[in-house]
């Protein structure tokens, strides 16, 4: 299995914590010179340190990417610095309110949507050029398996998540002929302080765990792992496809 990622390049957005500082980490330790994002600096250089430390390639960029001018800057850097673009890692995603859609105002709507989907869309085209004059690439999109099966009080959350899963399928299609290749990876709970309001919650962890069959939470390495085989040549006939890593849970 050839999951080497020697000389590619690799964009990484929500990169400074949880899922996405772990595949950043892992996709550089397989050789991949790897651009992390997130809207806060110190945080994505503390990232940075620890891919350095470990030998890899980093250069860290604070941008907010539900901006359109922001993603093209952000993507325009990434091959400025590195000469192309192979592997995007669509990962940044937001969450403000907890509840029933009927209690869910238009600012958090609009906020969910932008930066679940429209960062995304937006940031996947601006890299479509890129990868096409390379003759190959890897969007993966960060989803999760409440896009399947609506979750109490993340209505909107699934909305988006819904919606990412189809643009999933729809860019793998029309990019197939390119040689362009996008999936989605859709989580179940995974240890992350994105997740913490549920796993801190003893009732409601313990709860939650009767749902999944192994019995227990994910881990971060374990959804890296899985984002090192798609972006990997591995995976060279996967293509539209949402892989499910939940313990079981929606079985």
């Amino acid at each position: 299995m050839n999951l080497n990622l020697k000389n590619k390049v690799a964009l990484i957005t929500g990169a400074s914590k949880g899922i996405g500082e772990g595949i950043a980490i892992a996709l550089a330790a397989q050789g991949a010179f790897v651009v992390i994002n997130s809207r806060k600096q110190e945080e994505l250089g503390l990232v940075a340190g620890k891919i350095k430390a470990g030998g890899g390639e980093c250069l860290a960029i604070a941008a907010n990417t539900s901006d359109i001018t922001t993603c093209k800057a952000l993507v325009d850097k990434t091959v400025a610095t590195y000469g192309g673009l192979d592997i995007l890692v669509n990962n940044a995603a937001a969450n403000p309110v907890f509840g029933p859609v009927v209690q869910t105002e238009e600012w958090a709507y609009d906020k969910i949507m932008s930066v679940n989907v429209k960062a995304p869309f937006e940031l996947s085209k601006l890299a479509y050029p890129h990868m096409k004059q390379r003759g190959a690439g890897s969007v993966i999109n960060i989803s999760s398996i409440a896009g399947d099966t609506p979750d109490p009080g993340l209505g909107i959350y699934s909305v988006s998540k819904a919606a990412l899963n189809m643009l999933t399928k729809v860019m793998a299609k029309e990019w197939g002929p390119d040689n362009i290749r996008v999936n989605a990876i859709c989580p179940g709970l995974i240890k992350t302080k994105f997740s913490q309001a549920l796993w801190q919650d003893e009732a409601m962890l313990k709860k939650f765990m009767k749902l999944v069959p192994m019995g227990r939470m994910g881990t971060v390495g374990e959804i890296a792992s899985l984002a090192v085989f798609l972006a990997s040549d591995a995976s060279a006939y996967c293509t539209g496809s949402l892989f499910t890593a939940d313990g079981g849970t929606t079985i």
